[in-house]
């Protein structure tokens, strides 16, 4: 069982992008626990409000937007928005993601290619776009792009989500240059394998339907498979996740920016 580190967060704000999914509500109870006050954005209104009743116990302010970040307007209206009823953003998890086909290169459906690189690529840009313009107004703040260990080895029949994410890679060590200088860090976290969860599931599923050389046609099969390849023998927890955003936007990680910390089979 690994130790979770405790930050101090309190009188400060963090927005989470896909925050009505598994590790955007797994981050907020993390954030909340700590004192901070949450903004979810989401696409799914009704998950996202479940979301925001599971963090009442907590007795922080939460605010919710629903947000399409595929579109810059709606990611500056909505950034505008909670910074008015909250004072400020201090830190962004910029968290939201589609996973995508799963396919061989000569067999990946093109529509959906489009769909992963507007939503992981042009909408991570988006957010990272208006939240350093945010954060540089207001003097300074913290940003952790969501990548994946997809972007740092390429995964066999993935090919829009592994591009999607050396592209995430890419952004957050230029962004964390272009905006050193403004006291705003910019840091990247990759996970590999993470759950249990639904899109754990749905990879497993979706790698043995795809009847390629790498993996089994079971899905349980291709469970074992794909844990056997993970040094730790295990998956990483969503609880893990949160750690490892807490910690890149903490003060203990002052020091660090355009680093990509990766995740594989949890932190020990």
């Amino acid at each position: 069982m690994v130790a979770i580190a405790r930050y101090n967060f309190a009188g400060k704000t963090i927005l989470i992008t896909g925050g009505a999914g598994d590790i955007g509500k797994a981050t907020a109870q993390r954030f909340a626990k700590d004192g901070a006050a949450i903004v979810l954005l989401d696409l799914n209104a009704e998950k996202m409000a479940a979301a925001a009743e599971q963090l009442s116990e907590f007795s922080i302010p939460v605010v919710t937007q629903c947000c399409d970040v595929t579109q810059f307007d709606a990611v500056a209206e909505a950034f505008a928005k909670a910074a008015e009823k909250q004072g400020r953003i201090d830190y962004v998890f910029n968290n939201a993601g589609f996973q995508g086909a799963f396919a061989t290169t000569d067999e990946y459906p093109e529509d959906d290619f489009r769909k992963v690189m507007d939503i992981n690529v042009l909408g991570v840009f988006h957010v990272l776009k208006v939240a350093a313009q945010h954060m540089r107004a207001m003097g300074g703040g913290a940003i952790v792009n969501m990548a994946s260990h997809a972007g740092v080895a390429g995964p066999p029949n993935m090919l829009a989500y592994g591009a999607s994410k050396f592209a995430v890679v890419g952004m957050t060590q230029t962004a964390a240059k272009d905006l050193a200088a403004y006291n705003i860090r910019v840091n990247a976290l990759s996970p590999a394998l993470i759950g249990p969860g639904m899109m754990w599931t749905r990879q497993t599923e979706l790698q043995a339907a795809v009847g390629s050389q790498y993996f089994d046609a079971n899905p349980k099969t291709v469970e074992q498979q794909m844990i056997g390849s993970v040094p730790m023998r295990r998956l990483g927890s969503l609880e893990e996740v949160a750690q490892g955003v807490a910690f890149l936007l903490s003060d203990e990680s002052s020091y660090i920016t355009g680093f990509n910390l990766e995740i594989t089979g949890g932190i020990n």
